[in-house]
């Protein structure tokens, strides 16, 4: 079993408050976080872009082990997700994942199952309760 740990704490209320966010390889070191950057532009991140970050990098990490298990191995993948947060419901609805991928000698049937495959697979994936959806083309 593989734990990992990240801490947030947060002083004051929903909407006047803040927080920071540390992560256990201290990537992030008590990273602010506030009212302001989740539901407006405010300098620092919040929950949903480190979703978005895990999701994206998950996503092409399981892409790239799936590739090299068929025979295949990427020049680049690039990935972006783009996670969505209704408000009025509380709840992360969506995480649609971008991706340009460099793959030689392998066929756009190949990687439209590789892709989708992976997109099901990844941990991150399988861990929302939300719509996952792909966009996946080949350069």
């Amino acid at each position: 079993m593989i734990n990992r740990k990240a801490t947030a704490v947060w002083k004051g209320t929903g909407k006047e408050g803040a927080g920071t966010i540390s992560t256990q390889s201290t990537v992030l070191e008590n990273t602010q976080y506030s009212f302001n950057t989740r539901f407006a532009e405010g300098k620092g991140t919040n929950p949903e872009e480190l979703i978005a970050a895990a999701h994206a990098g998950c996503f092409a990490m399981k892409l790239s082990f799936e590739l090299n298990a068929a025979g295949f191995t990427a020049d680049e993948l690039d990935a972006t997700a783009t996670v969505s947060l209704d408000p009025s419901k509380g709840q992360v609805t969506k995480s649609h994942i971008d991706l340009k991928a460099q793959i030689p000698d392998i066929t756009a049937e190949q990687f439209a199952e590789i892709a989708e495959k992976a997109k099901k697979e990844c941990p991150i994936s399988q861990l929302l309760n939300a719509e996952i959806s792909l966009n996946a083309e080949l350069a």
